[in-house]
């Protein structure tokens, strides 16, 4: 999405770093999760977890070593991050997860470091003011799409978690989304590079999230998240990456 929107030449290294890391790296916080529950149960299904975590790591070092040395050092700083998310690093062994209302800003951050900074960095372009609201929309736009996690698991939230529903309640978390989501949409007429078609699809998306917003609740299936409102990035890069080439 991010090579389509601001006209740069796809970048498989930097493609195949950002997957098989965030793989890694959603892992090694899965697993940090499992452990501190107690001793973690080697079945097949954990045996699979392991094998897919390291076939992966493997991979995204391959990737790594292929990338800029700049683009590097901004990975190596993701990772810092999602290690501050993970592993306690202050006297009070208190990881970063547990701090109150600060999970979803980590979590947009990494976002928008590997999926906006990477591909422009590794390229060498400039940072124009394209990249710089780019990177604004896609922190705004994962916000927004973890409010809608939020909402989802509110009775299973420990209260100390200070969540954006937990702190204003759900139906003002829903009006803040719906807000930022138009604010997410009148940044695109602040870009130089506007092209009508696109901003049609980004409008359309934008309202889907919108809906799926409003219609959030503690009631949803677990598939209303990692299905439906995961995978609304998916079908908007399919659709484009089909406009882009068809106008």
């Amino acid at each position: 999405m991010s090579s389509i929107r601001l006209g740069i030449p796809f970048d498989f290294a930097v493609s195949g770093f950002g997957f098989f890391g965030t793989i890694v790296g959603y892992n090694f916080v899965k697993y940090d999760a499992i452990a501190r529950q107690g001793k973690p149960v080697r079945d097949v299904k954990m045996n699979v977890f392991i094998a897919l975590s390291v076939i992966s790591f493997i991979a995204a070092s391959g990737f790594f070593l292929m990338l800029e040395w700049l683009t590097k050092v901004i990975s190596v700083a993701v990772l810092l991050v999602t290690a501050l998310y993970t592993l306690p690093f202050f006297p009070n062994k208190k990881t970063a997860r547990d701090w109150a209302g600060l999970k979803i800003y980590f979590v947009a951050l990494c976002w928008v470091g590997v999926t906006v900074v990477l591909p422009v960095l590794n390229k060498g372009f400039p940072l124009t003011i394209d990249f710089y609201i780019s990177s604004l929309q896609r922190f705004i736009l994962v916000i927004v799409l973890l409010f809608v996690f939020e909402i989802i698991d509110m009775q299973w939230d420990d209260p100390h978690l200070k969540t954006v529903p937990q702190e204003i309640g759900v139906l003002n978390t829903k009006i803040l989304g719906v807000v930022l989501i138009s604010m997410n949409l009148a940044l695109e007429l602040l870009k130089t590079m506007r092209k009508p078609e696109l901003i049609v699809v980004n409008i359309v998306f934008g309202i889907f999230i919108c809906i799926f917003l409003l219609q959030a609740n503690q009631k949803r299936s677990r598939y209303y998240t990692t299905f439906w409102v995961e995978g609304i990035t998916v079908v908007w890069w399919f659709a484009l990456d089909w406009v882009s080439k068809n106008t």
